[in-house]
């Protein structure tokens, strides 16, 4: 069982949980067919985004239990926002269907809009869409939490989606069942994807190369890149990042506040499972990721990282 289902087993007996899941299942069919209905409208060229809008607000009013009026579109620059009884739940940033889905920069440069917009606007969950796939995740010390990942043409209903209706969306989700997949990094459109990006003023890289964001709005708030523009894993910073990370956990003075040092060793620590460079994996790594191993283990984050599975 998954941290994220062993949570959710905690909401299974609420009346609120079985109604959305009942909801979902029975109302899902309906909103497949009409999202390849409203694709269609794209059939004399490329669909436009407001395909995309059109399919979410589908999937929240049809589906899930939001009503017309929680939908609010084009909020200080924000795409979507989700809101309950005036509270603000979600940002999401939409793109024109089938822009998204497979490739990293620019999921990567659609997230760091929607994290500026969140920022800006003090919202505590973002998620990205072109109406084929859906990622919903917590701002947490500035980066992100897996919370959904959704194939939005998928024939079986996404139950997970409970963590997105207006009873789970304020619920903590230790970890998406499904997190974001490995996506394909197209270099070929770096540069095309990153205009408009805000950029580090020293690092001249967007905001997802960095471990760490004060607010995402902020490039001077930025710590610890260990991305190359691109989105790969920098090899020399990566190390270089963890190292910070390792000083700041020992008690050395690093300017991140304290509490976000599980959260981004977690994010640093991915990145080297990615590589196989951690010590539960096999073979020989360097020094740094073995005492990066000790130090997830030691604040019980190891399981995150998921590099001894």
């Amino acid at each position: 069982m998954t941290p994220c289902d062993a949570a959710t087993e905690q909401y299974r007996q609420l009346a609120s949980y079985r109604h959305c899941v009942d909801r979902i299942v029975d109302a899902w069919p309906a909103f497949v067919a009409q999202r390849s209905e409203r694709l269609r409208q794209g059939l004399f060229g490329a669909p436009v985004e407001k395909v995309a809008e059109n399919i979410l607000e589908d999937l929240f009013t049809r589906v899930l239990d939001w009503t017309l009026g929680d939908v609010n579109l084009q909020v200080g620059r924000a795409d979507i926002i989700l809101s309950e009884l005036g509270v603000k739940r979600l940002v999401l940033e939409v793109k024109r269907p089938g822009s998204l889905t497979w490739h990293r920069r620019y999921v990567d440069a659609a997230l760091d809009q929607a994290l500026g917009y969140a920022a800006s606007q003090k919202v505590g969950a973002v998620a990205v869409s072109d109406g084929e796939m859906l990622y919903v995740a917590d701002v947490v010390h500035g980066g992100l939490r897996d919370r959904i990942f959704v194939n939005l043409a998928a024939h079986d209903p996404p139950l997970d989606l409970w963590w997105l209706s207006v009873h789970g969306i304020y619920r903590p989700c230790p970890q998406a069942s499904t997190p974001l997949p490995e996506l394909h990094v197209d270099t070929a459109t770096t540069q095309a994807a990153s205009k408009g990006e805000l950029l580090h003023r020293k690092y001249l890289l967007p905001a997802h190369c960095f471990g760490y964001l004060g607010r995402a709005d902020d490039p001077g708030t930025w710590k610890l890149p260990y991305l190359s523009a691109d989105g790969t894993p920098d090899l020399k910073r990566l190390p270089k990042a963890i190292q910070a990370i390792l000083s700041n956990y020992r008690g050395a003075k690093v300017n991140i506040p304290r509490d976000a040092v599980g959260d981004v060793l977690v994010r640093l620590g991915k990145t080297a499972a990615e590589l196989r460079r951690m010590p539960c994996q096999g073979g020989i790594t360097a020094d740094v990721y073995v005492e990066a191993h000790e130090a997830l283990d030691q604040l019980g984050r190891l399981p995150d990282v998921h590099c001894c599975e």
